[in-house]
């Protein structure tokens, strides 16, 4: 036996075996760097420019191999740079026949392209300050203010009169009762129908309650009704003939309200309207059971209070130029029949009585089928009981 130790028992070295077989450990440092440079040339790196191998100096063990990131190809401009990675070499074995492993392939992350910002929503152009906002006239419905509307939105008085137009035809048809009353009562009621069915409309729509059909309807059958009455039972029985339509016809308008599914404030608001409306067209029938004379007299001092306060006055002064006129017409008419004189009294005080009417027909901004309906009945109807009771008075 040798006194020198076995050397195939030693611990294993790897230097030792690069030493012993230098031709070997060279060609499977350049097949490792081959398979390495594919897997770089994969990933985008250059392994000439990032590695070099020393041949028996490199240690296996202690170092690690490190990649830095390589230029990117120019139709990769839209991917991020890839990071570079770590690739740590593991203690494996490193004998003649040991291959290399290969390391995972950093893979590309796709850039999310940026989302396009919304346009921005042009805001509306400032109204001018001070300018009303008035919507023009369309076809598709927008109507143009009117002038009730326009005075409204400026905050000017609720009151507008009905002008010259309505006054004029509330003369026309003064003239025709105060011309036909003479004639026969059936001749006057035809110029007497025209004016009740006016007067129901006329207060509907002054109330804002339009279309109102039923309303209407119930308060010009109540004027027809009275008027019937009148003619039956004669002028000398013409109060009786008058009330009791009149007391039937509200009792009529309670029930008719009563029926109705609306809110209790619009109940109310529709009973007041339709027996408002009902008691002035039925009111309006004492054109028929007053004396022919007085009917001459007042219906042409209304006509002409009416166009005297149309006229551009002030407020005040025009009500006196009314009442003046409507006097001045009553004693000019009145001496056309037994009045005299005292046509001035009956001229006044329906005068009085159909400015009251016009009053009313002109206020809380009121629109011209106002003024054209309430406007030119409501001084002819408000003055009917005036002429009866002064005409039988007086007569």
């Amino acid at each position: 036996m040798s006194d020198q130790p076995h050397e195939g028992y030693g611990p294993y070295d790897p230097y030792h075996q690069q030493q012993q077989q230098p031709q070997q450990q060279e060609q499977q440092q350049w097949q490792a760097y081959d398979q390495y440079g594919q897997y770089g040339q994969q990933a985008g790196y250059d392994p000439q420019s990032t590695q070099q191998w020393q041949g028996q100096t490199w240690d296996t063990q202690t170092h690690a191999h490190t990649y830095p990131p390589a230029q990117p190809y120019e139709g990769q401009q839209q991917y991020q740079q890839p990071q570079p990675q770590h690739y740590q070499q593991q203690p494996a074995y490193s004998g003649p026949y040991a291959q290399p492993q290969p390391q995972p392939q950093p893979q590309p992350q796709p850039v999310p392209e940026p989302k396009a910002a919304p346009a921005p929503v042009p805001e509306p152009e400032a109204e001018a300050e001070g300018e009303p906002e008035y919507g023009p006239a369309t076809l598709g419905g927008n109507a143009r203010l009117t002038d009730a509307q326009r005075a409204r939105l400026e905050g000017r008085s609720p009151v507008i009169e009905p002008g010259m137009q309505p006054a004029l035809l509330t003369a026309v048809l003064g003239l025709l009762l105060a011309v036909t009353a003479p004639i026969a009562s059936y001749a006057l009621v035809v110029p007497l129908v025209v004016l009740q069915a006016v007067t129901a409309a006329g207060w509907f729509r002054l109330n804002g309650m339009w279309p109102a059909r039923q309303g209407i309807a119930l308060a010009f059958a109540g004027g027809l009704t009275a008027d019937a009455a009148v003619l039956v039972a004669g002028r000398d029985n013409a109060p009786a003939a008058i009330l009791g339509p009149l007391g039937v016809w509200v009792l009529l308008s309670l029930v008719l309200q009563l029926r109705s599914h609306a809110s209790p404030d619009e109940r109310m608001y529709g009973l007041m309207a339709t027996v408002a409306s009902a008691s002035l067209t039925v009111l309006a029938t004492g054109y028929l059971g007053a004396d022919t004379h007085a009917v001459s007299v007042g219906a042409a001092a209304v006509a002409v209070a009416v166009l005297a306060r149309a006229l551009p006055l002030p407020t005040p002064v025009s009500v006196v130029v009314s009442l003046l006129a409507a006097a001045g017409a009553g004693i000019a008419v009145g001496g056309m029949t037994h009045f005299g004189t005292q046509g001035a009294a009956l001229g006044a005080a329906a005068a009085a009585c159909a400015l009251i009417g016009h009053r009313v027909a002109s206020y809380d901004y009121p629109s011209r089928f106002v003024h054209f309906t309430a406007g030119v009945a409501l001084p002819l109807s408000a003055a009917a009981p005036v002429v009866w009771a002064l005409g039988r008075a007086l007569g």
